[in-house]
C-alpha cells in the first residue's frame, strides 16, 4: 500500500473547500448553502487532522476536530431553524426572497 503524504490530504482538503465555497457562492436554496458550509467544515476538520498527525504527532488535531464538529452540528441546528423561520412566512427557502428582517 503506498504511503499518503500530507500534501495528499492537503489536496483533497482544498477541493473539498473549493466545492463549498462554490456552493455557497452559487446556490440560491437555503440548504444547498448550508451544506457548503458543511463542505467547508469539513475541509477544516480534514486540515486539522492531517497537521496534527504529520507535523505534530499526537492527537492534538483530532481534539480540534472534534470541537469544529460539535460547532457544525449547532450550526446546522440553527441554520434549519432560521430556514424553517424563513419558510413559514415566505413559503419558500430562495434566499434571494429573504431580504428582509422584517415582513
Amino acid at each position: 500500500m503506498p504511503h499518503l503524504a500530507l500534501g495528499h490530504f492537503l489536496v483533497v482538503a482544498a477541493l473539498l473547500f473549493g466545492f463549498g465555497l462554490l456552493a455557497v457562492v452559487t446556490r440560491r436554496n437555503a440548504v444547498a448553502v448550508l451544506m457548503g458550509v458543511e463542505l467547508i467544515l469539513n475541509a477544516a476538520n480534514l486540515n486539522l487532522v492531517a497537521f496534527g498527525r504529520y507535523v505534530a504527532g499526537g492527537i492534538a488535531g483530532q481534539v480540534f476536530s472534534l470541537f469544529v464538529i460539535v460547532l457544525a452540528a449547532a450550526e446546522a441546528a440553527v441554520g434549519l431553524a432560521i430556514i424553517l423561520a424563513i419558510y413559514q412566512m415566505l413559503r419558500s427557502i430562495d434566499t434571494a426572497r429573504a431580504t428582509t428582517l422584517k415582513e
